[in-house]
């Protein structure tokens, strides 16, 4: 309990110090000198390359946004009209595929302190594109000197060419890599709405939180949790599966995709891992009951990262 009252801990404090650093008293004796973050070079991003996609790749046609082009996650087909486990209307940003390895974010910690170097903003080695990029990051405490100043590492190459020690935790964090001026406004429970910016290779990157509920490792991997989808046409048919669309109501944008879990419960995971029923059944599925009631056409198909944003 010890070890995952620190980690949540860590994480809050570690999110809250990615704020703008002015550098003003950051010059370090005879050290070398911390880096800006407002004049560092921000890095491109692109989610719908044929690298980084999965579900969503870019192809001239569908409207998916170019490379760097800042995403507006509050507009289809980035969110989901879906149910809950009791007939709840839910809704859920869609993130694509991702796996169940996390990547590592590095967080650092001066010797002794028990809490994030204030100012430092946290650093990654992947993204979107890269091999090993997940959303889900496994956090890595990283031990620097007591008269560390923030913002001297950039970079893991740093991190390791300087030989501090890491500490791999067993929190994860939802954090998806996303272009600057990006939006995804909704959120359960408050939390940062807005773009956090991060170091990768000694530039600024850009990405979300999503903090509805706390994530632990489960033998080293990110916990997945059920959905069950259907979609406008079968897989089994021509064109079906996702390219047809989720099946929704009538002239409506809600579906009867049902999530098994949500927030609130110990077992919820915003990795969910997908089952795809046949749509012939889309009228009789109210919930997860009924969901696991219709005939299934595939089970375990992918797991995908939609976090749950609103229940009403």
């Amino acid at each position: 309990m010890k070890k995952i009252l620190f980690g949540v801990i860590a994480l809050t404090m570690a999110f809250a110090s990615c704020k703008d650093d002015d550098g003003g008293d950051d010059m370090m004796m005879n050290g070398p000198t911390p880096k800006d973050p407002d004049k560092a070079e921000v890095v491109s991003v692109d989610r719908f390359s044929a690298d980084a996609g999965n579900l969503m790749v870019r192809d001239g046609s569908n409207g998916l946004p170019e490379a760097n082009e800042a995403i507006n996650y509050d507009m289809g087909p980035f969110i989901t009209k879906g149910l809950g486990p009791q007939g709840e209307m839910v809704e859920y940003y869609n993130f694509d595929v991702q796996p169940t390895a996390p990547a590592p974010i590095f967080v650092l910690f001066r010797n002794g302190e028990s809490t994030p170097v204030e100012g430092q903003l946290n650093i990654i080695n992947v993204i979107p594109g890269d091999a090993g990029y997940n959303d889900f990051w496994l956090v890595t405490k990283v031990t620097v000197p007591s008269d560390y100043k923030a913002n001297v590492i950039t970079s893991f190459s740093e991190i390791a060419s300087a030989g501090y020690p890491t500490e791999t935790t067993t929190l994860v964090v939802n954090c998806p890599v996303v272009p600057e001026g990006s939006t995804a406004t909704k959120r359960i429970g408050g939390g940062n709405a807005g773009l956090i910016r991060g170091w990768y290779k000694g530039k600024v990157v850009n990405y979300f939180s999503f903090e509805e509920k706390a994530l632990m490792t489960s033998n080293g991997m990110v916990p997945t949790s059920p959905i069950f989808v259907t979609f406008n046409i079968n897989p089994d048919m021509s064109g079906g599966g996702p390219p047809s669309g989720f099946k929704t109501e009538t002239s409506s944008d809600q579906t009867h995709n049902v999530i098994e879990t949500i927030p609130a419960d110990a077992a919820y995971s915003p990795l969910w891992l997908v089952n795809v029923y046949d749509n012939a059944a889309f009228d009789n599925v109210s919930d997860l009951t009924s969901a696991k009631s219709a005939p299934l056409m595939a089970s375990g198909v992918a797991t995908v990262n939609c976090p749950v944003v609103s229940i009403n």
